[in-house]
């Protein structure tokens, strides 16, 4: 008895010391998905609730690598898992890391005893730039040319709130590949067009009146979001009439017939879970997975910048979303709670917002005119799931929407300030002029999507289906032919063969399908419908696409494991050209997708050639991506018709509020001042008399 109680101690013991030590060195704590099979059999009643576990990433500075750990049970862990080698195959480096907020001011700390302090009168001269003005910094990635550099180049912008669009000319590569601050170094510098390799070269030329210099100049406020105008009167406003129609406990999200859990995950951001449509489960999982772009320039502080925004933390940069403009004023608004370089959880008020909205069309409708008179329509109501990441200089705008067919769209739209470069011989290869002396640079947005559906269960098959002309004779004149359109049908086997690249012609009609059917006889399906204007992808021969490798196929459907979570890492932006994640891997093992657990993997975006109308701000419209995820034949009629929104009126009953409930919207005791409802659309229709 003596024994085991001190055979506990010791274990006890040596827990307490490695928390103790992970804490002083921990970067994020995330939650630890518990494997699917275990939440499908809690969900199912069937198994006790998974235990919860946390996810600690801790930088080993001293010691050159990067440990992940799982603790847990939560709240009061009693075991800690090293999950490194388990999760990757590989060990990680420490030049993976992320840079964190304590090597950021280490760097600025740098740069001002190393370069600004030593380039006094150059600063003054063309940025005027001294004790009480400053250049603001914003970096290149990746940083270096080959696995084990940590070599940066940083362009300086104007010290204003739009600084992105303010770049003055001057760059700087630093190598921080050391862990020893004291061993980093200045390794080139970019002033006006023009290459130095020191800092002393750099002032010995401008000293010397032998490089062309830029002369300070004030620079116009066209960076500013201060209103221009004062509004007359204020835009039209979302309020719920009798109040809302769904509620949120917790994490867990009901309306109407949906119901779904979400979260927020520091590094990729938004994700629901357990989506149900009619008591159905819809899908295990859907959530974002990475934002990517890809930048051209003719300087190098963007040359070779390729964003990973994992890497940096997505969900990391969702703040308080603004009442009334990010989200409707009548909104609800979520606290999320976030541990990524910090001394203990941040709470992020206001994060998220959930809401339900008109669209601004009808979900559907149709006016009889020829027989039979009548209008039956339905307003597209649909719920709303929101957050928005301020990554930078770019803001994503997330969404996942409810409609009341059984779709479900997952949507991203970019604005923010662009990032710019200044403008030398040369530059408008790469972009537009948008402004004195400022390049707008040409880049890419790719964004992934993992779509988790689970149609009827977790047996589902990958089925495509298209059109094509075929010549037919017809049926009452033999001899005469006819180019008819066909249905074609087909299933696609293997991982390789799910995997539809971009650039080349895929399907139109995409289905995770079930084997059973619905009333008439046809598969009942899931179908996913992109919308996309992605740019041209990094070409596979570049040592960077490893780490981007999911950005090669618009959609790529593999077999569920749950060694495979995510298509990219925290470390592929610091250790591009040896990716911790290669997704590619996850198709090349080419396994059977027939009658399995699917997940689809689905890249959007577009291409942003930047133009003048960028400035000051990119704006949402025409500028996202996403999925639509919508029934097709799972259903043996449209799930909406159901619906109590829906509106049917017959001549004569114009103004019966009994299948038209806006005839009496302007009555009701709580309706702001409407007009009276009238309508007159059967005046002018067609007949069919003597």
């Amino acid at each position: 008895m003596v024994e085991r109680r001190m055979n506990s101690l010791v274990k006890w013991a040596l827990i307490l010391f490695v928390l103790v030590s992970i804490i002083l060195n921990i970067v994020l704590i995330d939650l630890s998905l518990p494997k699917k099979v275990d939440v499908l059999a809690y969900l199912s009643e069937t198994s006790p609730k998974p235990v919860r576990e946390a996810t600690a990433v801790v930088f080993h500075g001293s010691k050159g690598y990067i440990k992940e750990y799982v603790v847990g049970p939560l709240p009061n862990p009693t075991y800690i898992r090293d999950v490194t080698l388990e999760k990757y195959g590989i060990t990680l480096p420490i030049n993976a890391r992320t840079v964190t907020i304590g090597e950021y001011n280490l760097l600025f700390k740098f740069l001002d005893a190393e370069v600004f302090s030593k380039l006094k009168k150059l600063m003054k001269e063309s940025f005027d730039v001294d004790e009480n003005k400053k250049l603001n910094p914003f970096e290149q990635m990746p940083r270096g040319l080959r696995s084990g550099d940590r070599k940066t180049w940083i362009s300086f912008f104007r010290d204003v709130s739009g600084m992105y669009i303010h770049p003055v000319g001057f760059e700087v590569l630093v190598d921080h590949g050391s862990v020893d601050a004291s061993q980093w170094k200045v390794e080139m510098l970019l002033y006006n067009g023009q290459y130095f390799n020191t800092v002393e070269e750099l002032k010995q030329k401008y000293d010397a009146m032998s490089v062309k210099k830029i002369a300070y100049k004030e620079s116009p406020d066209y960076d500013s979001l201060k209103p221009k105008n004062k509004p007359l009167q204020i835009g039209p406003q979302l309020f719920y009439a009798e109040g809302k129609r769904y509620s949120v406990s917790n994490n867990h999200v009901l309306y109407l017939d949906w119901s779904f859990a979400f979260g927020l995950s520091s590094l990729t951001g938004m994700k629901v879970f357990d989506v149900r449509f009619k008591n159905e489960r819809i899908a295990y999982e859907l959530s974002v997975q990475e934002a990517m772009s890809v930048y051209g320039s003719l300087t190098p502080g963007m040359i070779l910048t390729k964003f990973l925004d994992s890497s940096i933390g997505i969900g990391r940069f969702a703040h308080e979303l603004a009442r009334g403009v990010d989200c409707p004023y009548e909104a609800t608004y979520v606290d999320t709670y976030r541990y990524i370089d910090v001394q203990a959880p941040v709470r992020y008020r206001n994060s998220i917002c959930i809401f339900e909205h008109n669209m601004g069309q009808p979900l559907r409708r149709h006016f009889g005119d020829f027989f039979h008179k009548s209008y039956g329509g339905m307003v597209n109501s649909a719920l709303v799931f929101r957050t928005i990441t301020a990554i930078g200089n770019y803001d994503y705008m997330w969404d996942f929407i409810f409609y009341q067919t059984g779709a479900v769209e997952a949507k991203v739209h970019a604005t923010g300030y662009i990032s710019s470069s200044y403008l030398v011989d040369g530059s408008q290869k790469y972009g537009h002029q948008v402004a004195e002396n400022v390049l707008g640079n040409i880049h890419t947005h790719f964004i992934n999507f993992k779509v988790d559906l689970d149609v009827l269960g977790e047996r589902n098959v990958f089925q495509t289906k298209d059109m094509e002309y075929v010549n037919v004779s017809l049926p009452w004149k033999t001899d005469h032919y006819a180019m008819v359109p066909q249905l074609v049908e087909k299933q696609l086997k293997t991982e390789q063969e799910a995997a539809l690249r971009y650039g080349t012609k895929t399907p139109r009609y995409l289905h995770i399908a079930s084997n059973k059917t619905n009333k008439w006889g046809h598969q009942r399906s899931y179908r996913l419908q992109v919308f996309s204007f992605t740019g041209d992808h990094l070409p596979e021969s570049e040592p960077e696409e490893r780490s981007m490798s999911w950005a090669r196929y618009k959609v790529a459907i593999t077999k569920y494991k749950d060694s495979e979570q995510t298509s990219s890492s925290l470390y592929s932006q610091n250790n591009i050209w040896s990716p911790a994640v290669d997704f590619s891997k996850y198709i090349a093992d080419d396994e059977s997708i027939e009658d399995q657990d699917l997940v689809a993997w689905v890249t959007t975006g577009f291409l942003h050639i930047p133009h003048a109308e960028d400035i000051p701000n990119t704006v949402t419209v025409g500028n996202g991506g996403g999925v639509l995820l919508r029934p097709h034949n799972y259903f043996d009629e449209d799930p909406s018709i159901h619906s109590a929104d829906s509106v049917y009126i017959k001549p004569g009953s114009e103004n019966s509020c009994e299948n038209n409930r806006m005839a009496c919207l302007a009555k009701e005791t709580c309706s702001p001042v409407l007009e009276p409802f009238t309508y007159n659309g059967f005046e002018g229709v067609m007949k069919f008399e003597d």
